[in-house]
């Protein structure tokens, strides 16, 4: 009764999976057909009477009917944006108490009904896609659900002694059926006289095959070893991995041969069948775990590996990996025949028991070397995070060893199944990208000439195996149990895009945005070149007016690249609008002095007051302006240090600008002589040395300044105006120079500052200096005298 039920249901399935697919094969959307059969399907959810293969069929024809659904949300899209643009050309209409004309009335009612008429596909479209995808989420969780209790089911124990007998004899049911659909076979060709003829081809190819499969993996790592010896640094890693590849393809080649031939002769029957498959997956699984184990473990080898062991270790870690291959190739024969042969669930338990202790031990054992691979003290430097990696890699191979291990001894088989096989496989594709990225970072310095250091620290390699992560990311899912189907519907979603309001941005309205901003900033940065080597020097503007012009033309041509990717991916922005204004605001008042110094750097560059190259000093700082950037300007100081100054203190403080406009600057030289020497003399000797200098402008002419009269000299400055004030201090040295040479010959003095000190009670001073001799002298002799013992007159 119970195989009648579910036969009736899974016909059921079938008829819902026909129809939907008949249906989506119309040219036209028929919504009629839809609405029947998504009431069909959410009635057969409702009552949940499907199997997970039924499910599977209907969520396949619910996708094929979305995918009609998102290309119907595009229908009339031209028509719709052109009516859009005829009402907008109308005008808003009118407030409240306002009217306009009858014809535009008009005409403005008469596009709105098209508009309309245009969008009610799209509407429609829209609604059944959202039911369709509704349909398929209530799919997949029902789905997900049947995962769940499949994966927690519970199975009588394997370690029941009474399974193993049931167990053993299940296993000899398998094997007569194999030999009897081998032996029907044998009679049917031996009748037909076809054995003679095809044996021998089928015996040659056996032969042929075995040798690949179990000799070919060693000469491929002898023929490895020449290689390696023979290349150079990068080419041991490069060649190596290449030829290496040897070690897969050769059983892979042997595999093939033993499907010809099982092909030509004809045998195999259903479970001969998967039984051959089951090998054939195990030899695979055996190939790769060598393959892996050679290039994770090297022996004596050139292959670069991320384990430091010592050579016993590095041994022991080739044999747990040719061992685990092994394994995990017995435990996908082991699948597939019980799929083929619809085994018990209890029964698989007990006959894949040995075989995932075996499994999780070599995993245990694996992470262990794993977290054993740190470097020695100071071997590695930096490597910090590649030990807290390995030791994450270790202890978590070791912690699922040792749950799936206690899953499958305590009867969850499903458990054990989906902890073990996909750790050993998740281990695998590790392994394996940890070999390519050696691969990626040798072929990187081959191509770029660079040593082995400096290959290792390249950038690029790190980024290309970035990637490569990311891409393996969806097979490693696969292995955890995720679905095909979980993959394409994240995928048909990132397609789909995001939906803001009215707007709905999706991967290539990104593509196109970034496509179109790149080419716009690419023409801006010509449009620069050209300004900057070709126009600019041409004209009359001073360097800072170029550079400003240079970069306006820049930041013009950035917000146009934008605001063209934008337009040209059709994103309508206006519903963002409020959203935008309100991140506005309260960006503007947490990024206010930023704001701030960006307006700023606008005006610096439109107005001008200084320049690329101009001499400033800002807050008691003289230096060279060396850029204005829009938030920043940078000044090298006289001492060689860059003075970060940000744009809004250049606005708002006070700036000295020595060279704007021009360099003409002006020298001031004080000087001081002796009392009773003749000034008149002085200020012609001073207005000649002023006069003589070759950077003192004569127009206007220097002048000499008899200042006043100081404390201790008569004061004189030179001021005199510069033709390049960039040289002021130069200038002033060599004025000073040239004041003391003729004041030498002119016998002019410079005097030293001098001071009389005038003592108003010089008596008293020399009471109290008495006053203190005696005070000494009394207290030398109260001081305490010793006996004379020696007779020398000392008091010792």
């Amino acid at each position: 009764m119970g195989v009648t039920r579910h036969i009736r249901h899974g016909l059921a399935a079938l008829w819902l999976i026909f129809a939907a697919t008949v249906a989506w094969a119309q040219d036209q959307i028929d919504y009629a057909e839809w609405d029947r059969i998504a009431g069909q399907i959410e009635t057969a959810l409702e009552e949940e009477r499907l199997s997970v293969e039924g499910l599977d069929g209907l969520r396949e024809s619910l996708v094929g009917w979305r995918d009609r659904f998102i290309t119907g949300t595009d229908l009339n899209s031209e028509r719709i944006e052109a009516l859009r643009t005829q009402i907008d050309a109308l005008g808003p209409p009118p407030a409240e108490g306002e009217s306009e004309s009858d014809e535009i009335a008009s005409r403005r009612e008469q596009l709105s009904q098209s508009l309309a008429e245009a969008r009610a596909p799209q509407l429609e479209a829209e609604a059944a896609f959202v039911e369709a995808n509704a349909l398929i989420a209530r799919i997949d969780s029902r789905i997900r659900d049947e995962q769940t209790d499949e994966f927690f089911r519970h199975e009588t124990s394997p370690l029941t002694p009474t399974l193993w007998s049931e167990a053993a004899s299940r296993l000899g049911q398998v094997a007569g059926h194999a030999e009897e659909e081998i032996a029907g076979n044998l009679d049917s060709l031996r009748e037909r006289g076809e054995l003679n003829d095809r044996l021998p081809i089928a015996f040659l190819l056996l032969a042929v095959a075995l040798i690949l499969i179990v000799r070919g993996p060693t000469w491929v790592e002898r023929l490895v070893a020449r290689v390696e010896r023979a290349s150079g640094a990068h080419g041991q890693i490069v060649f190596g991995f290449l030829v290496s590849l040897g070690g897969i393809l050769l059983p892979l080649a042997g595999i093939s041969l033993i499907n010809a031939a099982a092909v030509s002769t004809g045998l195999l029957g259903p479970t001969a069948r998967a039984i051959a498959l089951g090998i054939n997956l195990g030899v695979i699984a055996v190939s790769v775990g060598r393959w892996l184990g050679t290039r994770l473990f090297p022996s004596g080898s050139a292959a670069p590996t991320p384990l430091h062991l010592a050579e016993g270790d590095m041994r022991r870690g080739r044999i747990l990996a040719r061992v685990a291959g092994l394994l995990l190739g017995a435990l996908l024969l082991i699948r597939v025949v019980g799929d083929t042969e619809t085994f018990r669930g209890d029964l698989l338990g007990v006959i894949s028991f040995p075989f995932f202790a075996g499994l999780a031990l070599v995993l245990f054992l694996l992470g262990k070397l794993i977290r054993n691979g740190a470097p020695a003290s100071g071997a590695d430097a930096g490597s910090g995070y590649a030990d807290w990696l390995r030791n994450l890699v270790g202890r978590g191979l070791q912690l699922g060893a040792v749950l799936g291990v206690i899953a499958a001894a305590i009867g969850y088989y499903s458990m054990a199944r989906g902890i073990l096989m996909p750790l050993a496989l998740t281990l695998a594709v590790v392994a394996f990208l940890v070999t390519l990225h050696f691969l990626v970072q040798s072929l990187y310095g081959m191509a770029r000439g660079l040593t082995v250091e400096d290959s290792e620290n390249a950038l690029i390699p790190v980024l290309v195996t970035f990637a490569l992560s990311l891409a393996a990311l969806p097979p490693v899912s696969l292995f955890w149990g995720v679905r095909t189907t979980d993959l394409t519907e994240l995928w048909t979603r990132f397609r789909a895009g995001l939906r803001i309001g009215e707007t709905t941005i999706s991967p290539g309205d990104i593509v196109m945005v970034a496509v179109v901003f790149a080419l716009g900033l690419m023409l801006t940065r010509l449009f620069q070149g050209v300004l900057r080597n070709s126009v600019l020097p041409r004209t009359r503007l001073d360097t800072g007016g170029r550079n400003a012009l240079v970069s306006g033309v820049g930041y013009i041509g950035i917000t146009l690249a934008a605001l063209a990717g934008i337009t040209a991916a059709g994103i309508d922005l206006s519903s963002l609008a409020i959203i935008v204004g309100a991140l506005g605001v309260g960006i503007g008042f947490g990024l206010q002095n930023i704001v701030n110094n960006f307006v700023s750097g606008i005006i610096l560059l439109i107005e001008r007051p200084i320049g690329e190259g101009d001499w400033v000093e800002v807050n008691g700082q003289m230096g060279t302006v060396r850029s204005i950037s829009v938030r920043s300007t940078v000044i090298e100081t006289f001492d060689r240090t860059d003075l970060i100054v940000p744009n809004g203190d250049l606005i708002s403080g006070t700036v000295t600008n020595w060279t704007r406009g021009n360099s003409i600057g002006r020298v001031i030289a004080p000087v001081g002589v002796a009392y009773g020497t003749d000034t008149r003399k002085v200020e012609r000797i001073l207005q000649e040395i002023a006069e003589a200098h070759p950077i003192v402008s004569v127009n206007p002419p220097p002048t000499v300044l008899f200042r006043g009269f100081g404390a201790d000299s008569l004061d004189f400055e030179i001021r005199a105006i510069l033709t390049d004030v960039t040289y002021v201090m130069a200038v002033h040295s060599d004025l000073n120079h040239e004041i003391a040479k003729r004041f030498a010959e002119e016998g002019i003095e410079i005097p030293f500052a001098q001071r009389d000190i005038w003592l108003r009670n010089p008596e008293a001073l020399a009471e109290a200096r008495l006053g203190e001799k005696a005070s000494r002298e009394e207290a030398r002799d109260d001081r305490p005298r010793h006996r004379d013992d020696d007779g020398e007159g000392d008091g010792e």
